[in-house]
């Protein structure tokens, strides 16, 4: 196991075929759909091979053993960087119902400045990796790690509880030496506390899945209803993949409003989109380049994806620099989660990287030694926040 997390297609090619897998276990699908799977099948495989062929991997373990973070100038700029980050936290709970406490659907409502807030809290799923990786003390890593994750469930982000819990299970695992088992009942506690709160949440925002239409299984009929959440989010986005390819619908309305910022809304819910259920509207990273460029340009996305995925891989050689490392885990989790909606494609994605590359920067420029400049750091990266190598 411990090798396939070091492949870049175990993040992306993998979630392709298994989502697909779902999708055939959770519809009677019409034939003409199969089409739409088998490309998604296809590109997942693709990867795998090309991972096979190509050799790039994640570092190994003894390399993330080998870096502590803790008073570099790095651990300080991410520490900033979280603060800022629980500080729109704070506001967004503040100034704003919150959607847990008040009504559930109100998490939809970014009236009133609350998008320009959800801009930044929303990159609180940060917090747990900033925190076990950059704290010293043991009260502040608790804090930033129970943060990260009670934000998200206050105001009802699934997606955000999931990004938080991929993220601290990666840490973990990379982390653990080769030598010894992986840390199997943390992660698998990780994996199910995430699965519960998700159905919970699944089911206080949307009520139940009576009001779903769609040729849904016997075998799916039969299972409970948290189970049926998450089948529903894993197969949903595959399904409607098919479903527009099979009737070749095209609109660019979409992947303009997504790629660029204010063009438009993004939302695909009571739009002229000829889904089979209006109310089930996800439809994989790749729905919007399918929309606008038919299966050439879906094709396109997904091989532009796994590039990025593949320069995220890079950029944690050779000695994992810790915001090498966190955009990685922002490109792996999107790629993950390709299967169900676009998060890669997104300029707030972008800009996350962006901003990542900005800090490892402004560490790079700060004074490494206290008696020359007073920086808050007992020790630094020499180089800047670029590590000397080490052995693996």
């Amino acid at each position: 196991m411990k090798t396939l997390l070091r492949w870049p297609s175990f993040y992306l090619g993998v979630p392709l075929l298994v989502a697909c897998g779902l999708t055939l276990l959770t519809y009677d699908l019409p034939p003409d759909y199969l089409e739409g799977l088998l490309l998604l099948a296809t590109a997942g495989v693709a990867m795998i091979a090309f991972d096979a062929v190509a050799g790039i991997r994640v570092p190994r373990s003894a390399v993330f053993r080998s870096r502590d973070y803790t008073g570099t100038r790095d651990a300080f700029v991410s520490l900033l960087f979280a603060g800022l980050v629980v500080v729109f936290c704070v506001l967004d709970l503040v100034l704003f119902p919150v959607p847990l406490f008040s009504a559930p659907s109100s998490y939809a409502n970014m009236e009133g400045g609350r998008d320009h807030i959800r801009h930044v809290s929303d990159m609180c799923w940060v917090l747990p990796p900033i925190g076990l990786l950059c704290a010293r003390h043991r009260g502040l890593r608790a804090a930033l790690v129970i943060a990260g994750f009670v934000f998200p469930v206050l105001v009802i982000d699934r997606n955000r509880i999931f990004a938080a819990l991929f993220s601290v299970a990666l840490v973990i695992l990379f982390r653990r030496d080769d030598a010894r088992p992986l840390p199997w009942k943390r992660v698998l506690l990780l994996a199910l506390g995430g699965a519960v709160v998700f159905s919970v949440l699944g089911i206080l925002r949307s009520g139940t899945l009576d009001y779903v239409t769609l040729p849904f299984s016997d075998t799916y009929k039969a299972l409970p209803q948290g189970v049926k959440w998450l089948l529903l989010y894993a197969s949903a986005g595959p399904y409607n993949f098919a479903s527009i390819l099979a009737k070749h619908y095209r609109d660019t309305h979409f992947l303009i409003n997504q790629l660029v910022p204010m063009a438009g809304s993004i939302v695909t819910a009571g739009t002229g989109i000829p889904l089979d259920a209006s109310n089930v509207n996800v439809g994989t990273e790749f729905f919007p380049f399918l929309m606008a460029l038919g299966p050439g340009g879906a094709v396109a996305s997904m091989a532009a994806l796994y590039a990025l995925l593949l320069w995220s891989v890079r950029r944690m050689q050779p000695a994992v620099p810790l915001f090498g490392l966190l955009i990685f885990l922002r490109v792996a989790y999107t790629c993950l989660m390709a299967p169900f909606a676009p998060q890669a494609f997104t300029w707030t994605n972008a800009g996350f990287i962006v901003l990542c590359l900005l800090l490892q920067l402004v560490a790079a420029l700060l004074p490494s030694r206290r008696g020359n400049a007073g920086t808050p750091f007992d020790h630094a990266d020499p180089n800047g926040g670029m590590p000397t190598p080490t052995p693996p």
